[in-house]
């Protein structure tokens, strides 16, 4: 389990992380997700032991990893956007240099590279030296280093920056079959990746965390959304619709049947949306047509969350 408890990290005057607490439980996959300069890298750096934070504290297992830095970081297999490998190596030869790091018994240490290699797919290139493999390859490489030792914790920075479809299909299926039992971030700008791998999402902005929620469960809790069809003006609905207080926006989509006009609006949860929307339409006596609700989506709340 990670537990971040009121972390915040300052350079200078700039404060890059306000204090920001997370837990994260085995077998979640949290996806963290954040515009350029959200915070993202500080917090990655921070969590896996490469700065302190200024202040509050960081633990993986009950471990701090400030008190202690050596048992914290033996938990964490960590592959950063650009995995760190080494060209001249075969994979199995970087595999053990990798385990002999991370204190591996060395009598099972082969058995334990096998596990691996067959794990990640990646028994077929063990022969081959690392600098003649394709991107793909290095990246299951990269994850296969970053599984020696079986840490109970993953840090996964942009996996799948580079990779074709095929390979950035593969590569989710394999982080989903390894969440079972370990604790996963899975750091994305590719907000479908995270809406498919994941079970939970975080969303940083300037430093604060301003959205953290089970990915079953986003457009639930704050905001929902509705498809309208009515017959009328479209001057005079647009106008009444967006004057709604349980409606936050409204916007006119494209509709193929003549005379009506289409809306998507986003509205608040918990509100009256449903029953404004039936009193003003009654009031212009404009014919309601259709109306279906919609949950929000993952880029909805993102852009909603990161606009300001």
């Amino acid at each position: 389990m990670i537990v971040i408890s009121s972390v915040s990290k300052r350079y200078g005057s700039k404060e890059a992380v306000h204090d920001i607490s997370l837990r994260v439980q085995p077998g979640e996959v949290l996806g963290l997700l954040g515009p350029n300069g959200a915070g993202k890298t500080t917090l990655l750096n921070m969590l896996t032991g490469f700065m302190a934070p200024t202040q509050g504290s960081i633990s993986l297992d009950g471990h701090d990893l400030t008190l202690e830095p050596r048992q914290a970081k033996q938990l964490l297999g960590y592959l950063p956007e650009q995995a760190p490998l080494y060209d001249e190596m075969t994979v199995r030869d970087f595999l053990r240099f990798v385990c002999a790091l991370r204190l591996v018994v060395k009598a099972d240490a082969e058995a334990h590279i096998d596990e691996i290699l067959q794990l990640t797919h990646t028994k077929e290139v063990e022969g081959r030296r690392i600098g003649n493999l394709s991107k793909g390859w290095r990246q299951r490489v990269g994850l296969a280093q970053a599984l020696c030792g079986d840490p109970p914790i993953l840090v996964l920075d942009e996996p799948t920056s580079g990779l074709d479809p095929r390979q950035t299909v593969e590569f989710r299926e394999l982080v989903r079959s390894l969440s079972h039992g370990r604790t996963v971030i899975f750091s994305s700008h590719v907000l479908s990746e995270v809406q498919e791998v994941c079970t939970r999402a975080v969303i940083l902005h300037r430093g604060r965390v301003v959205f953290d929620e089970k990915l079953q469960d986003i457009g639930k809790s704050s905001t929902y959304r509705l498809s309208a069809r009515v017959l009328g003006s479209e001057k005079q609905l647009m106008s009444g619709v967006r004057s709604l207080p349980s409606v936050i926006s409204a916007v006119r989509v494209p509709c193929d049947d003549k005379g009506q006009i289409a809306l998507n609006l986003t509205c608040k949860a918990g509100g009256t949306a449903e029953q404004e929307l039936f009193t003003l339409l009654t009031a212009l006596e404009m014919p309601l047509m259709r109306l279906e609700a919609a949950e929000s989506t993952l880029e909805e709340v993102f852009l909603r969350c990161t606009q300001s």
